[in-house]
């Protein structure tokens, strides 16, 4: 085909502009805060970390930064995965009952042992959202059709009102669960540390390896369930392997920053307009387009905030809700 090498070419030249796109906003997270520091003070801080600006520099700046390239990153790829695998453009991460599965772990961990500490809350987030996707999938194959998207996404929204349910009437009935609650679910990167990644990023390195691996059945599913079926295409191991994905990807992100919506609705659809609907290049446009959404905001919310900063998770809500009924209107608009 003649125009396939200029096409790759071009794709090429997206993915890395976006990738260049992310390292200026991480420059533009270490430079700007609700914290006045000179651009000088801030390099010579990053630099020698036992000057006065430290705390502010190493302690809180750079956590959040490589932590939101982090997260986003997460966010966008299961996104892609998501709407791929459900062939719905309105899909996010959170369908299968993962964020749910994870507020509802972090809940008990302060209820029932009476922790709140940042390691633990970590692994509880980590462990319920993996129990939770689990329960989902099982609600799903007792249904026997996991060859379609439909039980498995009838379940996912089942269990999610049930764990947010058990969630609500937990957190009702105690107050320190509901302070720890509180804080946890807002979604932000402030107070976070990069312990954060140790623990999280071997879940997130085999989510991300599942992902690539779902690529070629994305692009089959995307023709449909029967046509994909008739090419061949296992479709109860492309269901697992992109629910793998999905449930590894997200329980990585929300563990460590707690539930933060629309990046997973909305990356995926940016990544389309700007490379396409081949999923080679989709979703790590996804994930690039993920981490640079999550920065923005996150800056925007640290600059907009003043002193109290906008946590990032309410800056997403507010601009996520115009971007939701955009794409809303679009999809209407192409329907006529």
């Amino acid at each position: 085909m003649p125009n396939a090498r200029p096409a790759t070419l071009a794709r090429a030249f997206v993915l890395l502009s976006l990738g260049a796109a992310v390292l200026a906003l991480a420059a533009v997270s270490l430079l700007l805060g609700s914290n006045l520091i000179s651009p000088t003070a801030v390099i010579r801080g990053l630099i020698d970390p036992a000057t006065d600006v430290d705390a502010i520099v190493w302690g809180s700046r750079v956590p959040r930064t490589v932590l939101g390239a982090f997260v986003g990153c997460c966010l966008g790829v299961a996104g892609a995965v998501m709407q791929g695998q459900t062939r719905n453009p309105l899909a996010d991460p959170g369908l299968f009952g993962v964020s749910a599965g994870a507020s509802l772990a972090v809940v008990i961990g302060v209820y029932v042992l009476g922790t709140s500490s940042v390691l633990t809350t970590l692994w509880l987030a980590l462990a319920g959202a993996v129990v939770a996707s689990v329960v989902v999938f099982s609600v799903a194959a007792l249904g026997r059709e996991l060859t379609s998207p439909v039980p498995l996404t009838i379940a996912g929204a089942a269990v999610s009102a049930l764990l947010v349910a058990w969630t609500s009437l937990l957190v009702l009935s105690d107050e320190t669960t509901l302070a720890a609650y509180r804080i946890w679910v807002v979604g932000s990167l402030s107070g976070r540390s990069l312990h954060g990644i140790a623990a999280a990023i071997g879940f997130a390195a085999v989510g991300l390896v599942l992902a690539a691996a779902n690529t070629r059945s994305l692009n089959t599913l995307a023709l449909g369930t029967e046509l994909a079926r008739g090419l061949g295409e296992n479709l109860l191991r492309a269901r697992i392997v992109g629910l793998g994905a999905i449930t590894l990807l997200t329980a990585s992100a929300v563990a460590i920053t707690g539930p933060i919506g629309f990046i997973g609705l909305t990356a995926p659809h940016l990544a389309r307009v700007a490379v396409g609907g081949n999923h080679a290049w989709l979703l790590p446009a996804s994930g690039l387009l993920g981490a640079i959404v999550l920065l923005a905001c996150d800056v925007l919310g640290r600059l907009v905030g003043g002193t109290a900063e906008l946590p990032v998770g309410v800056v997403l809500t507010v601009l996520g809700g115009i971007a939701f009924v955009t794409i809303v209107r679009r999809g209407r608009m192409a329907m006529l």
